[in-house]
Formats: structure tokens, C-alpha cells, sequence
């Protein structure tokens, strides 16, 4: 009779699949912290975070440049000979390619969703910020560098989908926005809540929880508001971030703003259109 090696117990498996932290050694980023959210085409999710990936690190890297490190002179002020010289260059090239990998600002977190994706943002970089520059960029230029992304929705953090975590991100997130724009210490709001997937609390709860935290200078205005509070609900997880002129950028939706600023230049449709003169690798016919 063959031998069959008995199965392993439940202790040995879960030790061998789960770190120190209880955190599963397959899983995924989880959604945390500040980021993006982007809704895109279905089925397009991956070349979508590809593009992502290039443009926001495009961005990031006019709006926040990394220094580069210096690196010490050993010249000592005399001439070295030509062996000397090549020894030094095959020992920086050594060097660089042995130096860590520059960490990386961006990560997809997987949300298991058709057509939402989460891209957290990594200090210093100012997801709300970011997110501006790319829709002032593309209503100037009608050109998107994205070819599958629709909306974008900046959070300045994220939390657990509570009541009294959703009540402590937003007196986080009002206060810092009102250090950051003291001129809006009154003015006209309105809350842009968005819900996929959670059935925990209902619309007027997170709508009552956020409402909680706002100054009491601030009136509501549905139809004429300055400022958006942006709260985006997915699963257990919820997000938040302020905005001025939402209405007016079309609610951040990038398609639509490529394709009314083509269209009134007479260039058609087209979100990878590039302006003339310039060039694209990605260009669509």
C-alpha cells in the first residue's frame, strides 16, 4: 500500500501562510492611506494603472522633484591617470547598480472591482494636488495621456467605513484643508458622496456623520457651492478629500474634459490627441 503523507494540520498551515503580523503572505495592498480613486473603461483595468503609473510619476516629478544625492569629490586637486579614471567609472557603475531601487510613490490596491481602481500616493506626494495639475493640464491641452480612465477622485486619507472613524477622518481632513486655504473659513458646501459596495450605513448616516464635522460658518448650497467634500464609500473602506470648482471641472471626469475642449478647438475626439507640434508614442489614429 503506497504511503500517503497525512495532511498538515490547520496550526502548521496557517503558520506557513500568514506572517508574524497575521497579515496573509498572498494578499494584496490593501486600500489605505491617501490616493486615487479612477473609475475606467471594463476590462481595461491593468493598461489603466500602466498609464497611471507613467502619468503620475510624470506629474509628481515637476510638482515634487526628488534630489539626487551628491556624491562626494575625491579628486583630492590633482589629475589621475586614465586607469585611475576608468577604475572610478567601473566602481560608480558597480555602485549604481547595486544601490536600492528608488522607492516607488505609486501602488495599485487591489479593489477585486470591474472598472474602479485604487492608487494609493506615497509622502510628499499631495494626491488633491496632483490631481489638479493633470486637470488643469488637460483642459489646456485637450490631452489626457490616458486612454481608459474616466474620473478621478483624490482622497486626502482613507479609513475604516464607521461612523466614528468616518467622523475623526473629516475633522482631520477639514482642518488641514482650512491650514492650508484660511480665506475659506466661510463659504458654500456640498457633500459628493459616492457608495459602491457597502450596505453598512446608509447615505443620510454618512451624509449626518461628515455634516458633524463641518465649521459652523459653512452654509450648504446644492446648487452654487465653492467647496466639495468629496466622500467616496467602497466596501469597508472610506475616503475623503476637498475640492474647489468641482462642477466647473466636470467633476474631474478627464474624457469628458479632452473631448468638449477638442471638440470646441475643432480637433474631434480624441483623448491621446497631441497638440500640433508635439509628439506621442501612444497616439490613437
Amino acid at each position: 500500500m503506497p504511503n500517503v503523507k497525512p495532511p498538515r494540520e490547520g496550526s502548521e498551515m496557517s503558520k506557513n501562510r500568514y506572517r508574524s503580523n497575521g497579515i496573509p503572505i498572498w494578499s494584496k495592498r490593501a486600500i489605505d492611506g491617501p490616493g486615487i480613486w479612477v473609475s475606467c473603461v471594463k476590462g481595461k483595468e491593468k493598461p489603466t494603472v500602466g498609464e497611471l503609473y507613467d502619468l503620475f510619476e510624470s506629474l509628481a516629478s515637476e510638482l515634487w522633484p526628488e534630489t539626487p544625492a551628491t556624491e562626494a569629490d575625491d579628486d583630492d586637486g590633482h589629475d589621475d591617470s586614465g586607469v585611475e579614471d576608468l577604475e572610478k567609472q567601473i566602481a560608480k557603475e558597480l555602485a549604481s547598480i547595486k544601490a536600492p531601487r528608488k522607492g516607488q510613490r505609486f501602488a495599485n490596491c487591489q479593489t477585486n472591482t470591474p472598472c474602479v481602481l485604487f492608487i494609493s500616493c506615497k509622502a510628499p506626494v499631495d494626491p488633491v494636488r496632483l490631481v489638479l495639475k493633470h486637470i488643469e493640464n488637460v483642459e489646456n491641452t485637450g490631452v489626457t495621456h490616458t486612454r481608459y480612465a474616466h474620473r478621478l477622485t483624490p482622497v486626502t486619507n482613507t479609513c475604516v467605513a464607521n461612523a466614528p472613524e468616518i467622523k475623526s477622518l473629516a475633522q482631520r481632513v477639514l482642518k488641514l484643508f482650512l491650514m492650508e486655504d484660511p480665506q475659506e473659513d466661510c463659504c458654500r458646501y456640498k457633500i459628493e458622496l459616492k457608495v459602491r459596495n457597502h450596505n453598512t450605513l446608509s447615505r443620510q448616516t454618512l451624509i449626518d456623520t461628515v455634516v458633524s464635522c463641518v465649521p459652523s460658518r459653512w452654509t450648504v448650497d446644492l446648487e452654487h457651492a465653492q467647496v466639495f467634500v468629496l466622500v467616496e464609500v467602497f466596501k469597508s473602506v472610506c475616503g475623503i478629500g476637498i475640492v474647489k470648482d468641482y462642477y466647473a471641472h466636470r467633476r474631474f471626469n478627464v474624457m469628458e474634459i479632452a473631448n468638449t475642449r477638442n471638440s470646441e478647438a475643432g480637433l474631434g475626439d480624441g483623448r491621446l490627441t497631441v497638440p500640433k507640434g508635439a509628439s506621442d508614442g501612444r497616439r490613437e489614429n
